[in-house]
């Protein structure tokens, strides 16, 4: 009997096989906040000396997925690490166990983590493990502003933007005053939500405020609006015509003060001229004394 056929040898008392390698992941996932540390685990099994033993760890990014780097090597008792990652990785039970240690993480650390496993001479393909890690942020302070015109019957709209978070922030927007009220928000991707106000009124006019929020906490940016209210036309219009009849009634009474003196004027001088000629008159045929020298 031939005892090359592996799916009887193991039954058979004082046959030799060799195993191949296996890698085992613990974790399929795995989920740390912003700044803490993450063990990642890798287990493999082999039946050859680890004095070739060569372990490498891979990370596929989510912002960047087909460009995977290298998280960190070991080869020959030699450990090898990548330079963005010098002093936040490091092997955790080497050689017994591949397990690292990632501190400090950042949103950029998550994405797909590959551990490979090689030991010569053991023959075969080496063995492979995944897992997936996410790293959970609070919202970063949220911009607010807003853009259109804040004229009587104009259009606005209120912008909100965060640059990070995860999970991805709910955005709310509300106005403060004089009460409280929710505002409908569309959403422009997940960072980003708007609120449209059309035919704006002077009960526009308020504090709103932006609110985005997840598992981790809320931040809060602010938009005053002042809504602007140009003079009525029809007011305008009545200032107009009150003041052009205010004008012409005191060009009218100027006129008549100007009438009133030029006649009062000529009555005086015909008056002056009316006395003199009785006068003149009167020393005439009146004095006696002057006829009778006439005729002497």
């Amino acid at each position: 009997m031939r005892y090359d056929d592996l799916s009887v040898c193991p039954y058979l008392l004082g046959c030799e096989t060799s195993a191949a390698l296996r890698v085992t992941m613990r974790e399929s996932s795995l989920e740390v906040v912003q700044g803490d540390f993450v063990i990642l685990p890798c287990s493999f099994f082999t039946t050859s000396p680890l004095s070739r033993l060569n372990v490498i760890w891979t990370l596929a990014p989510f912002s960047s997925p087909e460009s995977p780097i290298q998280v960190i090597v070991y080869d020959h008792g030699q450990v090898i690490e990548d330079p963005s990652l010098i002093g936040r990785v490091a092997f955790a039970g080497i050689p017994w166990s591949a397990d690292i240690i990632l501190n400090d993480t950042r949103i950029s650390d998550a994405g797909i983590y590959r551990c490979m496993v090689n030991n010569p001479p053991e023959a075969g393909d080496p063995g492979i493990g995944e897992l997936v890690l996410t790293v959970l942020a609070p919202p970063s302070l949220p911009a607010c502003q807003w853009d259109g015109d804040i004229e009587l019957g104009g259009s606005v709209t209120l912008s909100c933007t965060v640059a990070e978070g995860v999970p991805a922030p709910e955005i709310h927007w509300d106005k403060l005053n004089p009460e409280e009220i929710s505002l409908p928000v569309n959403m422009e991707g997940d960072l980003s939500g708007t609120v449209q106000i059309v035919n704006v009124s002077s009960q526009t006019s308020g504090l709103y405020r932006c609110s985005a929020s997840n598992v981790l906490g809320t931040q809060n940016c602010y938009v005053n609006l002042s809504i602007y209210s140009p003079p009525e036309r029809s007011s305008g219009i009545l200032q107009g015509v009150l003041l052009t009849l205010s004008m012409t009634l005191v060009l009218l009474a100027l006129l008549v003060l100007v009438l009133w003196l030029h006649r009062t004027g000529q009555d005086g001088k015909w008056k002056d001229g009316k006395d003199e000629e009785d006068e003149c008159y009167n020393e005439i045929r009146y004095t006696p004394s002057l006829m009778k020298r006439s005729f002497v």
